[in-house]
């Protein structure tokens, strides 16, 4: 019989087996990836497993979305390697510190809505590059440290690493066939160690990393003065880093959504990565934020809830405090193994089958994105690049859509309704839809079917009464909504416009 509880989230039950299964599988994801990042920026390798923990706990506890993992994503941390070059680690932490309190405020202001302004193939391009990177990072475990410097694999190593990693990904694959009950990943970890102990086989451990023995996380104030010039130094990089770890957290977050069927809180997850991210500044932690390889290691083991998480958090302490002597003998190949079927799995498939059926800006943007996060390791760049050609093509195929409708009633009044959006791209087509010269003395523009969006469109408006009066007739403005009055309202020093009031019509965003 199944044991259930419920941990922080009362509306959800709980398993907690597959819970603490998978938790120990992302832990032993975490720690190569932290650790490297750590040594990719210069510092110590267990201010990376320290963030690992602070992340981990804090977002499993009081993050927007149970199921989602964090911790010290090289995302965010190649942010700090110029900082770090130039100034020190005690920047760092404070530069950390100074993210996680702008990324604090965002969730306290309900900013975190934004999100929703990524279009899917900024979606399907940020997973893809995501993907190709998360592969790439593997294949740099078939390389061997010398001393002049990193080489490929060649030989017996070479043979060895790649049985090793193909044996963990057969198992990754078929173990699922056999049973359920246990994390394929937590179980190919566990054989391939044992194979590699067993056989004495000569392979790359964790070891030859870094090592990971330390003590708790220690209390630490960033020695740096507290002063303007400070503040100078580290507040593009905090911005930057916020802004990232954000983007990164968000786009996760919504990944998983879709993969769960269940609705994360944007919001409220942004205040939980603005805490870690402070506590990392005090305890000397890299900061981070959510790791979607890790959190889809996470869910393919069976997790749906924030125990994984916690787990996996308490497990790095414990490995740091006790285990390091253990962990630092786990094979590199049963880890890249792993993280290449995470790779696998990450990638959206789906987003091949249907390119052909996808307007070509939006096979355009995707790609686009895809390739400045596998070229630049930008993720936040490559997702406002995409956000930006996405919103232009948008306001371009929207300005194409104005229209008018065009008669002249029994008294003489010609009648322009106009359908579509008027805004900064349209007002140029609007313009041209009009027959000054040739129009009546009175001329009404139905804007039923249409909106006033902008300060362009306000000014469109100026202009053609202006050239109607000019003419000497006399133009009106007729049906516009509520939102639209108050933005011609408050432009009346700048233009003089006439409007056409129409007691009997309501339009659907008035109360009535």
């Amino acid at each position: 019989m199944k044991a259930y509880f419920n941990l922080f989230d009362f509306s959800q039950k709980v398993n907690y087996k597959t819970e603490v299964l998978a938790g120990l599988t992302v832990a032993m994801t975490m720690i190569p990836e932290s650790l490297s990042f750590a040594i990719l920026a210069g510092f110590s390798p267990l201010t990376g497993l320290y963030a690992a923990f602070l992340m981990g706990l804090i977002t499993a506890i009081l993050g927007g979305r149970p199921g989602m993992v964090s911790g010290g994503a090289g995302a965010t941390v190649v942010v700090l390697i110029a900082l770090m070059h130039s100034h020190g680690i005690e920047y760092v932490f404070a530069a950390v510190i100074l993210a996680g309190i702008i990324q604090l405020f965002v969730g306290l202001f309900k900013l975190g809505k934004f999100i929703r302004l990524v279009p899917q193939p900024v979606m399907y391009g940020f997973v893809n590059g995501l993907a190709v990177i998360i592969f790439m990072a593997q294949v740099e475990q078939f390389k061997a440290t010398t001393s002049s410097g990193n080489a490929w694999l060649t030989g017996t190593p070479l043979w060895i690493m790649l049985g090793l990693v193909l044996l963990t990904i057969a198992i990754v694959v078929l173990f699922p066939k056999i049973t359920k009950a246990v994390p394929a990943s937590l179980v190919a970890i566990i054989v391939v160690f044992l194979v590699v102990i067993g056989f004495n086989i000569d392979t790359k451990t964790v070891k030859d990393i870094a090592s990971i023995s330390g003590g708790f996380p220690p209390f630490h104030i960033p020695e740096v003065p507290l002063n303007l010039e400070m503040l100078k130094i580290i507040f593009p990089y905090s911005l930057v880093m916020a802004g990232v770890g954000l983007i990164e957290s968000l786009l996760t977050l919504n990944v998983v959504d879709e993969i769960t069927g269940t609705k994360g809180r944007g919001n409220k997850e942004a205040v939980a990565q603005g805490t870690a991210n402070i506590a990392n500044g005090f305890f000397t932690g890299m900061g981070g934020c959510a790791m979607i390889a890790q959190s889809f290691v996470n869910l393919s083991a069976g997790s749906r809830a924030r125990l994984s998480g916690i787990v996996a958090a308490l497990t790095i302490l414990l490995i740091i405090l006790f285990g390091a002597p253990i962990i630092e003998l786990v094979p590199m190949a049963a880890l890249t193994g792993v993280m290449i079927m995470v790779a696998i799995g990450t990638f959206e498939w789906i987003s091949l089958r249907i390119v052909n059926k996808m307007p070509k800006h939006d096979i355009a943007v995707g790609i686009l994105v895809a390739v400045i996060t596998i070229w630049l390791h930008n993720l936040a760049l490559a997702v406002l690049i995409g956000v930006i050609i996405s919103a232009l093509v948008f306001a371009w195929e929207s300005a194409k859509r104005i229209r008018a409708r065009k008669y002249v009633d029994d008294q003489g009044i010609k009648h322009y309704e106009i359908f579509g959006p008027l805004f900064f791209a349209s007002t140029t087509a609007f313009l041209e839809k009009f027959d000054i010269q040739n129009d009546p003395q009175e001329v009404v523009i139905d804007f039923r079917e249409s909106r006033v969006s902008d300060m362009s469109a306000i000014e469109a408006l100026g202009k053609l009464t202006e050239r109607y009066h000019s003419a000497g007739k006399k133009l009106h403005l007729r049906h516009l909504s509520a939102d639209c009055l108050t933005l011609l309202k408050n432009a009346e020093s700048v233009i003089e416009v006439n409007i056409l009031e129409d007691p009997n019509y309501k339009v659907a965003t008035d109360k009535p």
